[in-house]
């Protein structure tokens, strides 16, 4: 089916996302991601404005995101209109459709910003396939067995994958359509629509299939980041691994048990320190704080402070955890030797590297916790106190700079 549309047609995006599935980052969410040195949302744009038949174009952002949103899009900001998008998708789809709306357009294009390798073929026929009262909508075939299972993750049934089609975007409709249905929606019902043509089919507007694109891929993962930056640049991207590492130091004093890496020892004597004094977390909270450039346990946790008077070293981990993440980090791999005479760490090591690999949300043949002495010399051979080393392997978000 051929049909020239006789008004440019309008374009809706979506980039109001806090993409955390693929992990923050300094450089914001993945709209904002640069692959092939370029931002993906201005791929995305650019795509659009280099095609003939293409009109306004309407961009739902985050409020916090303007600068973000103006540094990526460059003289590119001055030829779309950003609006400040709401906490769904379906809702900020909304809002970038009415700010469509003065412009009268007849049909709209509405598009996720982190897909930026639509491409002018694509337009061409998801164009072509509209009419007065039927959208469009690329989606490619599903190609692969699809198995169906219960909670417990055990296949019920294999189902027939005829007929089916996984969608892709851009979606098109006729525009007064597509705006009244998302009003209607606003208004009438709870639910909370995947994407355009779920919303387009519980109003009763007709939306055809046209052929999607392999290519047309959704940014979802930091790994589709990555790849995406690979094909654009050609080459092998070196990726961001970071390693930290800490030393901690305490000596002991009188009492009845010492805690280490998270874990009570009954003992003689205890550790003296302004918290639970455990030189194995307080190590790691370095190791983890240094990936990231974030400064030392003493920065975040003074010892001049009464809060933190007695307080679990738990926290000190939990709060580098946070951090790392807060970055984008993944932690691939913690290491803590502890440095001294007494007590026996064996007995218990696998309470130890469980607690460390609850507290940093990574499994256990991800951590290692190792001990040796000091072969009777100074202070640590004198049984005055204990020491500890730790490392942390994390993964950021991202390449190493040339």
């Amino acid at each position: 089916m051929t049909n020239t549309l006789k008004k440019p047609v309008a374009i809706a995006i979506v980039a109001a996302g806090r993409g955390e599935r693929a992990g923050q980052s300094s450089k914001g969410p993945k709209q904002y991601r640069r692959i092939g040195g370029k931002a993906v949302l201005a791929l995305t744009v650019e795509a659009f404005l280099k095609h003939d038949r293409i009109g306004r174009i309407a961009i739902a952002i985050h409020r916090d995101d303007r600068a973000l949103f103006d540094h990526a899009l460059g003289t590119l900001a001055d030829q779309v209109i950003a609006v400040e998008g709401s906490s769904s998708r379906q809702a900020s789809v909304l809002c970038a459709l009415e700010a469509l709306c003065p412009f009268k357009p007849d049909h709209v294009l509405i598009h996720d910003g982190v897909r930026p390798f639509i491409d002018g073929p694509m337009i061409n026929r998801l164009l072509d396939g509209m009419d007065g009262k039927a959208g469009t909508l690329p989606a490619l075939a599903v190609s692969d067995t699809l198995k169906r299972a219960g909670d417990d993750k055990l296949i019920i049934a294999t189902e027939p994958r005829d007929g089916l089609y996984a969608a892709q975007t851009p979606q098109g409709f006729p525009f007064a359509s597509i705006l009244q249905a998302h009003r209607r929606a606003a208004q009438q019902t709870p639910h909370r629509f995947t994407d355009d043509a779920a919303l387009a089919e519980w109003a009763g507007i007709a939306v055809r299939i046209v052929e999607g694109s392999p290519e047309n891929t959704k940014l979802t993962w930091a790994k589709d980041i990555d790849m995406a930056n690979r094909m654009l640049t050609g080459s092998a991207a070196f990726p961001d691994v970071r390693t930290g590492t800490g030393y901690d130091v305490h000596e002991f004093m009188a009492g009845d048990h010492i805690t280490l890496c998270g874990v009570d020892i009954a003992h003689e004597r205890a550790l003296k320190g302004h918290s639970d004094a455990d030189v194995g977390l307080h190590a790691l909270t370095d190791a983890l704080l240094a990936t990231c450039a974030a400064g030392d346990i003493g920065t975040h946790f003074p010892p001049s402070e009464p809060r933190w008077k007695g307080a679990q070293s738990s926290i000190f981990i939990e709060h580098a955890v946070k951090l790392v993440r807060d970055h984008g980090g993944r932690i691939a791999n913690a290491d803590v030797t502890i440095i001294a005479e007494e007590p026996k760490i064996g007995p218990h090591r696998a309470a130890m590297t469980a607690r460390m690999a609850d507290l940093l949300g990574i499994s256990p043949e991800r951590v290692s916790v190792k001990a040796t002495t000091n072969e009777t010399l100074g202070f640590i051979g004198r049984r005055e106190g204990i020491a500890a080393i730790a490392s942390a392997t994390v993964i950021f978000p991202g390449e190493v700079p040339a």
